[in-house]
């Protein structure tokens, strides 16, 4: 590889690097799925980090219309101690009253579960209407009424054991087993929470509801999702990803989006280098896919970092009908494939959409030729819809996405028909890269041209060879593997430039009246070189005149190549010519380069040698064949070409077995007699 030509392979490479680090998301992912009602499928899910429970905007609605100035005190509930005096309480001797112990355990279960304060959390507890009480390790706003004292407490159980055994002298009976000891404070009052959480609400109106410190459990596997745990979920999500950036983490993220784009990138390469490395060749066939990458992957993360939702909306499949345009489906379904890995990647609920977009634009690849067309392309979108919705809604059945219904199908509708809208942007993208679409290949290939119908008007007998030029070319396409409606085109235009001059090919010679002499009959061999010569140049101007695109032209400028016109170039040698005048008898055009214009080179000569044969067995076809492939081989016309010998050789096969049936042996009528 050239150092030139790996620059101007890399070089666009490196920037769109540049672009795909420019565009990628600033903050890390989030990791869960969730919804309200949904059962939780993960592992169970620790705090990695200290933050507060954030109100939804229902409570700080309803705040603002009871907001004071009055601080409110956080307080801890230990569930480590109502766990030790409830076991103790359990143990216990009830002496000649062992009937008590279920009342008294029940009992303090209640009275702990609302919570106790010690005297300096009473005092805390003065003048207080409301309190945050940590249970389960989410803060809650409780009444400070519900709170017991010690005192209160105490009084609590002996009213609450009282009542359901009247005749027993309870207060005696639990003083002498040593119930009362079991009552001591399991809320601890918290100065310096309570000083953050004060310190983070808002003038007005509070943001946060509690507070989760590092390491608590958030919610175990299994548990279903209430709105409660969606609120906790949502605040620590938010936590999460501002302080990754904010956190002095920044350099992370940057490293980690470069290390990523460096991952997608490489993909990409390859995806092209494996599946057609040619395209590094075709430079504007190159820079229209980087381009094509680009653009995709930048869209993407723009909707990623700031509106994720609205990713639904995208019409991605479209972009695999852009490629589909210009490159066949060995390049197409990995190219498309890799443009997709920054949902994968980046999105929220990643999977399920790369699953998506790739089944969407698998099937629309698979039946757009069937649907491409006028009303067809309703039905076009109407299919992207179905098999979009249909994977969406399996992939919300399976927990890897939380569905808005309906909301998310009238987005998938709505993008399956911006999909029509959008495509004809091809057009455009065919002018900028001086591209051909195989849509306007097959509006090429159509009889009812302008240009095709005035060939077949002024040379029909040129318009006949290139039909079966036409006809050998594509078979010989679809045995190797090439651009099968590319050659098929380039063969029916490759001699326009005859028509300027039917009269001097030999296969136009019917339009000679009997009594007029043929064309070459009064010209020197290199008056009838130069103007069979000259149907090259002028099919150049043609060509130019009707717009043909490059890729067209490039057939007529290769398909005889540099050869020599070699029957009147002998007849000039044997007339006493000089031989240092052969350049005057060589086509000035130019070496094939492509598979496309060697196989039409190889047709055209070959197709036009095959009607002067007077024996078609399979031997003297054989014979034609290999002679002449092996004269072009010799004259050095193909040893620019991007074609292999094993490739040559299943061109041979299809030519000889094409040229053997055309010219089979027919069963010979008999004459009926006359009566």
């Amino acid at each position: 590889m050239k150092v030139s030509f790996r620059l101007k392979v890399f070089s666009p490479l490196i920037i769109l690097l540049a672009v795909l680090i420019a565009f990628a998301p600033r903050t890390a992912k989030w990791s869960y799925e969730y919804r309200k009602g949904s059962v939780w499928q993960y592992e169970t899910c620790r705090a990695r980090l200290d933050f507060p429970i954030m109100k939804t905007e229902a409570q700080k609605a309803e705040e603002a219309l009871r907001n004071t100035s009055v601080s409110v005190p956080y307080f801890k509930l230990s569930e480590k101690v109502t766990a030790e005096n409830l076991a103790k309480a359990s143990g216990l001797d009830y002496l000649q009253h062992p009937e008590l112990e279920h009342a008294v355990v029940s009992s303090l279960r209640t009275i702990f579960s609302k919570g106790v304060v010690s005297e300096a959390g009473q005092q805390v507890l003065e003048g207080c209407e409301i309190i945050y009480v940590q249970r389960d390790k989410r803060a809650q706003k409780v009444p400070a009424a519900e709170v017991y004292g010690l005192a209160g407490a105490r009084d609590a159980l002996l009213s609450a054991v009282s009542a359901s055994f009247p005749e027993v002298p309870v207060d005696s009976a639990l003083m002498a087993c040593g119930v009362y000891d079991l009552i001591v404070p399991n809320l601890v009052f918290d100065e310096q929470l309570t000083s953050l959480v004060d310190s983070q609400a808002d003038n007005s109106v509070s943001e946060t509801v509690g507070f989760v410190r590092a390491g608590d459990v958030i919610i175990n596997k299994g548990d279903i999702v209430t709105e409660e745990l969606v609120q906790v979920l949502d605040s620590y999500k938010k936590e999460y990803e501002s302080s990754v950036l904010s956190g002095g983490n920044n350099w992370q993220i940057w490293l980690a989006n470069i290390l990523l784009s460096l991952a997608i990138l490489v993909c990409f390469y390859f995806a092209i280098h494996f599946s057609n490395p040619l395209v590094f060749k075709d430079y504007n066939r190159y820079l229209y896919i980087l381009t094509l990458f680009a653009f995709m992957a930048a869209l993407q993360m723009i909707f990623i970092r700031f509106w994720p939702r609205w990713l639904l909306l995208v019409p991605f499949p479209v972009f695999a009908l852009y490629l589909k345009a210009f490159f066949r489906t060995r390049v197409i379904y990995p190219v498309y494939i890799v443009s997709l890995l920054p949902l994968l990647l980046f999105a929220p609920s990643g999977q399920a959409l790369f699953l998506m977009y790739v089944a969407s634009g698998t099937v629309t690849l698979y039946v757009f030729n069937n649907f491409s067309r006028g009303v067809k392309q309703f039905f076009l979108a109407i299919v992207t819809f179905a098999v979009s919705a249909l994977v969406y809604f399996a992939c919300s059945l399976s927990g890897l996405v939380s569905m808005n219904f309906p909301k998310d199908l009238i987005f998938l509708f709505i993008a399956a028909f911006l999909q029509i809208a959008a495509y004809p942007i091809i057009y455009l993208m065919e002018r900028i890269f001086n591209l051909v679409s195989t849509s306007r290949l097959e509006e090429l290939a159509e009889n009812s041209n302008d240009l095709l119908r005035e060939l077949e008007k002024k040379a029909p007998g040129t318009f006949q060879h290139s039909l079966q030029v036409s006809a050998l070319a594509q078979s010989i396409a679809r045995a190797i593997g090439a651009d099968e409606s590319l050659v098929k085109v380039g063969a029916l235009y490759h001699d326009i430039g005859k028509m300027n001059n039917p009269l001097c090919f030999v296969e136009n010679e019917s339009l000679i009246t009997s009594d007029e002499a043929k064309y070459h009959s009064e010209l020197s061999p290199l008056q009838s070189a130069q103007d069979i010569i000259r149907h090259v140049t002028d099919g150049m101007e043609l060509a130019h005149d009707h717009h043909l695109p490059t890729v067209v032209s490039d057939f007529i400028l290769t398909h005889h190549g540099t050869n020599c016109v070699s029957y009147f170039y002998d007849k000039f040698l044997k007339e006493g010519g000089d031989p240092s005048q052969k350049s005057e008898f060589c086509y000035p055009g130019r070496k094939p380069h492509t598979k496309e214009q060697v196989i039409l080179m190889i047709c055209d000569t070959i197709e036009a040698a095959s009607r002067t044969l007077r024996d078609y067995s399979p031997e003297s076809i054989s014979n034609l064949v290999e002679r002449l492939i092996q004269d072009k081989i010799d004259d050095g016309q193909l040893q620019e070409a991007d074609i292999t010998v094993k490739e040559l050789t299943t061109a041979k096969q299809v030519i000889k077995s094409y040229i053997a049936q055309i010219h089979h042996e027919r069963i010979k009528y008999p004459t009926r007699r006359k009566k």
